[in-house]
């Protein structure tokens, strides 16, 4: 499901931002730019709302930023590796390297959920994380995450 809601085209590595609200902001534009999203404004209104309730700096180096907008028809998703750890106010207070942006369209929580589960599951393994953050483009990226999928979940 995560290999089908990512793209290579909206797996940016490394990010060039260097803080939390650039790196949501780069996300959104990647989707805005690959079409997925037909309205860039709402979207990063909806998650930094919601990054501003609360931090998605899940901890493990991993940030899952979210929202929900109609812009995207359908669940979709950026995920964008730093070269250098930076601060996203993480549970644990350290830095993150994997930033998972989500966004769904109202009414559908299902699949966002879902996603989110999957996010978490996957990123909760070390080896699997340091596999990404070390790969060597979208594509090799893109890869993993289905292999590994496949493994948890079918």
């Amino acid at each position: 499901m995560l290999g089908d809601i990512l793209s290579n085209e909206t797996i940016i590595m490394p990010l060039q931002s260097k803080d939390k609200n650039s790196v949501i902001e780069e996300l959104v534009n990647k989707l805005d730019e690959t079409k997925k999203i037909n309205n860039r404004e709402p979207v990063l209104e909806a998650i930094l709302n919601r990054e501003a309730v609360m931090s998605t700096g899940v901890g493990d180096g991993v940030a899952i930023p979210h929202g929900k907008s109609d812009s995207a028809n359908e669940l979709v998703a950026a995920l964008g590796i730093t070269e250098e750890p930076l601060d996203f106010e993480s549970i644990d207070d350290k830095p993150v390297q994997l930033v998972w942006l989500l966004v769904g369209p109202h009414g559908k929580t299902g699949p966002h959920l879902k996603a989110l589960s999957r996010i978490s599951r996957l990123m909760h393994d070390k080896k699997f994380r340091n596999t990404i953050i070390a790969a060597n483009g979208p594509d090799d990226v893109l890869n993993y995450i289905r292999e590994e999928e496949i493994k948890y979940f079918e």
